[in-house]
């Protein structure tokens, strides 16, 4: 299991149980919480709101929300994490608002659903109080809108993977889809040490584009990144442990802005016929 699935899961009695009235103390923000460095202030409040009385206890805690804030499942995911985490060391607690928690919920409650797993109960948004002067609040609706304007990428059956294509089924892949990108795809190897031996799979390098159709530019990478997170168990298999491997990946685009893959190819040096048809692609016709 994911460690940041984990964690989420194993919320319950923590964040449920703490106590706002509790004596605090403010320490610095260490620099193991790496996914809350970027926080409005350089110190934080222990206990905190999942009830970790100890940085011991705490620092670690926080790279276990790194897969699904890498997931970018939504822009104020980091945000509501670390006002958990590492609430800033204020007069009082600065905890979301609930508008904020409901909102990160509908958009990451997929992901978690997608590797079998619910939003935890101790998450429950009620808990969280009304929007108000002391809480975490929204962003302000033209830039949730503006993030919304970006292809993104969810949960889905496996797409397709054949290897050793005929010219034609090739063909016919991108005669059906939206976009076809080149893309290596890597996975590094994970020593048996580590207490999570799962292996972590990245996009290596800029993808080559086949046929952009909706994708951005300098939003693909990120988007096959996060796909590659958000659909762990159809890409764990893809690449074998400290090797990296060419696929040819080709998608559609769903009206409601989120992507979809249909099918990979692995683009070796022997198969010609996936070269040979994205050189066809710009002349042939459907």
């Amino acid at each position: 299991m994911h460690p940041s699935l984990m964690l989420l899961l194993a919320l319950g009695a923590l964040a449920g149980a703490f106590d706002l009235g509790k004596t605090t103390r403010c320490v610095p923000v260490p620099l193991q919480m790496s996914v809350c460095q970027d926080v409005p202030d350089s110190e934080m409040r222990l206990p905190n709101l999942l009830g970790h009385s100890s940085l011991e206890e705490a620092a670690p805690r926080s790279d276990d929300w790194r897969m699904l804030l890498h997931s970018g499942c939504h822009p104020q995911a980091r945000a509501f994490a670390c006002s958990l985490l590492a609430p800033v060391c204020l007069d009082r607690f600065i905890q979301p608002c609930r508008s904020v928690c409901i909102a990160v919920k509908e958009s990451c409650a997929p992901v978690l659903s997608c590797h079998g797993h619910v939003w935890p109960e101790a998450l429950d948004c009620d808990r969280f109080p009304a929007q108000d002067d002391t809480c975490l609040t929204p962003l302000p609706k033209h830039i949730s809108a503006f993030s919304k304007e970006f292809p993104q990428p969810v949960c889905q059956s496996c797409p397709s993977l054949e290897e050793a294509p005929s010219l034609k089924t090739v063909l016919d892949a991108l005669c059906l889809t939206d976009f076809a990108v080149k893309v290596k795809i890597s996975k590094r190897r994970v020593a048996s040490s580590e207490p999570e031996p799962e292996p972590e799979l990245t996009v290596e390098g800029p993808v080559e584009f086949i046929q952009r159709g909706p994708l951005l530019p300098y939003d693909t990478v990120s988007l096959i990144q996060r796909w590659l997170l958000i659909n762990l168990r159809c890409a764990l298999p893809l690449v074998r442990p400290g090797r990296a491997q060419l696929f040819l990946v080709t998608g559609t685009m769903r009206a409601s802005g989120s992507i979809q893959l249909s099918s990979l190819f692995p683009w070796l040096k022997k198969d010609l016929h996936i070269a040979s048809a994205a050189r066809k692609w710009k002349h042939h016709k459907c």
